[in-house]
C-alpha cells in the first residue's frame, strides 16, 4: 500500500480527498475514502461528524470528470449533506447550486457552500455508521497486515 505522504503517485481526485479529509479532521470529523454505501455506488469521501452527521464528498478533478459522473444523485439518500470537492481552477458554475461546495488541494480545503441538510432516517443512519466502522477497520487491518487477503 502506498505511503499517505507520497503525493507523486496520487491521482488528482485522491489529492482532493486528502485535503478534504485533513480539513474535516481539523473540525473534529473522521473520514474514509471509497466507501460503498450500496451496490454500484462508491463515494470518494464519507465523513462522520462529532454528532453522528454523515456527509458525502465527491471529488472532481476536471470538467470531463464531472460531466461523465451519472451516479452522484444516487449518493444523496446515503448522507445528511452532499458536497462537491474541486480545485481552485475548476469551473464551479457547472456544479448544481443545491449541493455543497468545497475548494481543496492535497493539503487542506475550505467549505465554500454548505450543502442542504436532508437528515437520514435512524435505521439508514445505523446502517451507514456500521458500514463506516467496518470499512475503517478493514483499512486499518490492511495497513497492519497487507497479506491478510481481506475482502473490501
Amino acid at each position: 500500500m502506498q505511503s499517505a505522504q507520497d503525493l507523486s503517485v496520487m491521482m488528482p481526485g485522491q489529492m482532493l480527498a486528502r485535503g478534504v479529509s485533513r480539513h474535516l479532521a481539523s473540525l473534529g470529523w473522521v473520514t474514509v475514502e471509497e466507501l460503498v454505501p450500496a451496490r454500484g455506488l462508491r463515494v470518494d469521501v464519507m465523513a462522520l461528524g462529532p454528532k453522528g452527521e454523515i456527509w458525502v464528498v465527491e471529488c472532481k478533478s476536471s470538467r470531463a470528470d464531472f460531466m461523465t459522473d451519472h451516479k452522484w444523485e444516487g449518493y444523496l439518500e446515503w448522507c445528511d449533506r452532499f458536497f462537491w470537492a474541486v480545485d481552485s481552477d475548476f469551473p464551479v458554475d457547472l456544479l448544481p447550486e443545491d449541493s455543497g461546495l468545497i475548494i481543496a488541494d492535497a493539503y487542506d480545503a475550505e467549505i465554500i457552500r454548505m450543502g442542504p441538510e436532508h437528515k437520514l432516517a435512524a435505521a439508514r443512519r445505523k446502517v451507514m455508521v456500521q458500514k463506516f466502522a467496518t470499512h475503517a477497520a478493514r483499512r486499518l487491518h490492511g495497513l497492519r497486515d497487507p497479506g491478510a487477503g481481506l475482502a473490501w
